[in-house]
């Protein structure tokens, strides 16, 4: 790819000061640069949600394209032994899979990871979270992202899939380690740290469904191994792959936005406190949903996104064959003023809000109804809890642990 029709900028996805705030670099690229080629990352980029949403939607980019050309074909260097493991977790799930596999595959997992089995999962939500608080009382400082964001999607989907809660410390160095590979910054030391962990969860999940299918038990990955369609069911590897990938995609979309979520709000206090108002009330939980949504729209968790060229195409003017790659902003295209008026306030009761922080498309996030359940719960009970709560350092910044692709904070010191 040469991007030689297009403009040439290189996003500082590395810079520290950039992925602090990068709307207002966005904003800039979107007026005056809204498609661009990246050397560095050897891709296009999209700003502007018009163009993004189009992208998602159209069946000539996919997730992946070995299901269609070699790497030789595609031009692209042989696999990297050093991630072995990782490539071939990232090339057998649902999220980087493409028809027909793809619909196989969701079709399935669909049969078991239904809205009903998430819906259900609310008054053990709510236990979990009550739980939490009680620890976090009023007048003593604590980290929002350790004590009170991390612990819950963990316990969650680790209840959900049945992994004992023995085996559960482990979950959330796994999921951290396999992420940091997506970040285009990552080096030796990262995929050291991915394959191991995709090495080791893999043989606690293999443990487990082995079990399962000895011992069926009302979760998960029961579940899956009993998915069955036309007489197809989902192989070994496919389900641990399946596991892997909810575990990190539904942990790290509602750490980083409910954590992201409430440093907005406390920034903007009228809305914080309009939130506490309401709380108390039984029928509340759909203005939660509703902010909820607008703080994923407003502070996006998963900056991000790529997809791969499957045929020859032209796109603003660039020649684009098979196997080159286009990078998505989500976050810049959720603070399109094309798309969202006042894109840059916080407006919690926005409506209609079609961001998209979990996708458009074939591969809408299947993850999506629980994360926002999560999302919505916690942030409701953070509420009923601790209405009170403040920054302890309000004048500071809250400090991002330095990627880009996924973006969350560190820590965020409160007190209640």
């Amino acid at each position: 790819m040469t991007g030689e029709n297009l403009p040439q900028f290189r996003l500082p996805v590395a810079d520290p000061d950039f992925v602090q705030n990068p709307y207002p670099l966005l904003a800039e690229l979107r007026e005056t640069t809204p498609v661009f080629f990246d050397p560095d990352m050897n891709r296009v980029v999209l700003t502007r949600y018009a163009d993004i949403s189009a992208v998602l939607k159209d069946k000539r980019f996919g997730r992946s394209a070995l299901h269609r050309y070699s790497r030789d074909e595609l031009g692209w260097p042989p696999p990297d032994p050093a991630q072995a493991q990782f490539d071939a977790f990232n090339g057998n799930h649902l999220l980087d899979s493409e028809p027909p596999k793809h619909t196989r595959l969701r079709s399935l997992v669909g049969l078991a990871f239904t809205p009903r089995r998430v819906e259900g999962l609310q008054t053990r939500i709510e236990a979990i979270l009550a739980g939490q608080l009680s620890g976090l009382g009023a007048s003593r400082a604590f980290d929002l992202v350790a004590d009170y964001a991390e612990p819950l999607p963990v316990t969650v989907i680790a209840e959900l899939l049945g992994v004992p809660e023995g085996d559960r410390a482990m979950l959330r160095p796994w999921s951290a380690a396999i992420v940091r590979l997506y970040e285009p910054s990552a080096g030796p030391q990262a995929q050291a740290e991915a394959e191991r962990a995709v090495q080791d969860f893999s043989a606690l999940l293999r443990d487990l469904s082995q079990q399962r299918r000895l011992k069926p038990r009302d979760d998960l990955i029961t579940a899956f191994v009993q998915a069955e369609e036309a007489g197809d069911r989902l192989s070994e590897q496919e389900l641990i792959d399946t596991c892997i990938l909810l575990l990190n995609a539904g942990h790290e979309a509602s750490v980083n936005g409910l954590a992201a979520g409430v440093l907005a709000l406390l920034r903007n206090r009228n809305h914080w406190d309009a939130l506490v108002e309401a709380a108390p009330r039984e029928d509340s939980l759909p203005i939660f949903r509703r902010a909820t949504e607008e703080l994923l729209r407003f502070d996006t968790p998963l900056p991000m996104f790529e997809r791969i060229v499957l045929e020859a195409l032209e796109l603003h003017g660039a020649a684009l064959k098979p196997g080159d790659r286009v990078s998505l902003l989500y976050a810049s295209g959720n603070r399109d003023p094309l798309k969202f008026m006042e894109p840059d306030a916080l407006n919690l009761g926005r409506d209609p809000n079609p961001h998209l922080t979990f996708g458009l498309g074939i591969h809408y996030c299947l993850g999506a109804p629980l994360a926002r359940l999560e999302l919505a719960l916690s942030l409701r009970a953070l509420c009923r809890a601790l209405p009170g709560l403040r920054l302890v350092n309000p004048d500071e910044p809250g400090q991002y642990t330095g990627g880009f692709v996924i973006r969350g904070l560190a820590r965020l010191d409160v007190i209640g």
